[in-house]
């Protein structure tokens, strides 16, 4: 299979690998594709996410490069998403704790204005670029709201966050890596700036009471912005854009949801079994383990875990390759991880792109793809950059 096909069907890959299941040894590490065995690593004591530092390295300078160096990318310490417990429990709490009720509800009603707002203006046109005008403005004005930054500077972080997304990926180029790097550089200066703004003003968005709370470090407050921003925009922008091709090439299930707008909640889940925005994650094996069925597993070699795959076992959701909106079982699937690093925004995603989709579909039903859309060349992130679709009929 070539490296396009990879990106356009990675399942057909998938299915090759999986084999008779269990733990796949291949060059790069271990994989699990099975729906039980990954959800079970995923919630496994005897796995990290955290890369070691050299333990010949003298204990002063490793706890100045865990606690006090500021991340060039929200999968490095001292980002949540890099640390085990106890560091992990303690980063997760406050950013967890910032979610109320109340300020989900919030942003709620920020995610019907925003969406009103984009659909009157794509309105004016017979034809737009689908992620630029609406996949990716839904989640970037969520994540300005949740971060307390000005409506103008959307832009800039649209522009950054394209640059710093295939950080989030395996084998790139230097030139993608140098441009990703000047990228975070940028982000870095503003976000240091933003924190002592809102030191002084914090406001009552999520980030602010954060920052107000004095629990974490400026460097610990930026690591927490890159993780909020990260995987608050990918998954969103990623989401919607894969659930639109998914629509108009399943007619039935669409016609099914426009008859029955109820059934909208399990559809979402059912467009993130079926092609999950983050295929896979990684995990370190921190002590000897061995599954049953499996090669035994060594300390300090990876193991990455296909959400992908265990999202289309065909154990666990018989047919996996049928997308069906009413697959009684179709949110158990693992695209939000699960465990302590299970994603702590996978509500507020829920809520955007059911609001945003629905809404979608609802003012323009003669919506149509206008020629092909264009997928990312990411491994780990699926999903589109660019879209054309057509609004109306001619």
């Amino acid at each position: 299979m070539s490296g396009d096909e990879g990106y356009d069907d990675p399942y057909s890959l998938i299915d090759q690998l999986r084999g008779d299941g269990g733990v796949r040894v291949t060059r790069a590490g271990y994989v699990a594709f099975d729906y039980e065995l990954c959800r079970e690593i995923l919630r496994d004591r005897r796995f990290g996410v955290r890369l070691p530092i050299d333990s010949a390295v003298p204990s002063p300078l490793r706890r100045y490069a865990e606690r006090v160096v500021v991340p060039p990318n929200p999968i490095e310490a001292p980002s949540m998403f890099a640390l085990d417990p106890p560091e992990h429990g303690r980063l997760r709490k406050p950013v967890a704790s910032a979610f109320t009720p109340r300020a989900v509800a919030r942003l709620g009603d920020r995610v019907r204005e925003v969406t009103t707002e984009l659909l009157d203006a794509m309105a004016t046109h017979e034809s737009v670029d689908l992620i630029e005008n609406f996949a990716a403005q839904v989640p970037i004005a969520v994540i300005a709201e949740i971060m307390g930054f000005p409506a103008a500077d959307r832009q800039l972080f649209l522009r950054w966050g394209y640059h710093v997304a295939p950080l989030l990926d395996v084998g790139i180029s230097w030139q993608a890596h140098r441009r990703a790097m000047a990228a975070t550089g940028a982000m870095r200066d503003y976000l240091a700036a933003h924190i002592e703004k809102l030191r002084r003003e914090p406001g009552d968005g999520i980030f602010g009471l954060l920052v107000s709370t004095g629990d974490l470090t400026t460097t610990e407050l930026m690591a927490s912005a890159n993780v909020l921003m990260g995987a608050g925009f990918e998954t969103t922008m990623n989401l919607l854009g894969n659930a639109v091709p998914l629509l108009l090439s399943h007619s039935d299930q669409l016609d099914l949801l426009r008859a029955e707008p109820e059934r909208w909640p399990l559809a979402i889940e059912e467009m993130l079994r079926f092609d999950t925005s983050v295929q896979m994650t990684a995990r370190r094996v921190l002590e000897p383990v061995e599954f049953e069925g499996s090669v035994p597993l060594e300390p300090g070699k990876t193991l990455v875990v296909s959400l992908a795959g265990a999202n289309r076992d065909p154990v666990k959701f018989p047919d996996p390759h049928r997308f069906d909106v009413t697959r009684p079982n179709a949110k158990e699937n693992l695209s939000f991880g699960t465990g302590m690093h299970g994603c702590i925004g996978a509500s507020l995603t829920r809520l955007e792109v059911l609001q945003a989709l629905s809404a979608l579909f609802e003012r323009f039903p003669d919506i149509r793809l206008d020629g092909e859309p264009t997928r990312r060349r990411l491994s780990t992130l699926r999903g589109y950059s660019h879209m054309p679709v057509r609004l109306k009929s001619r």
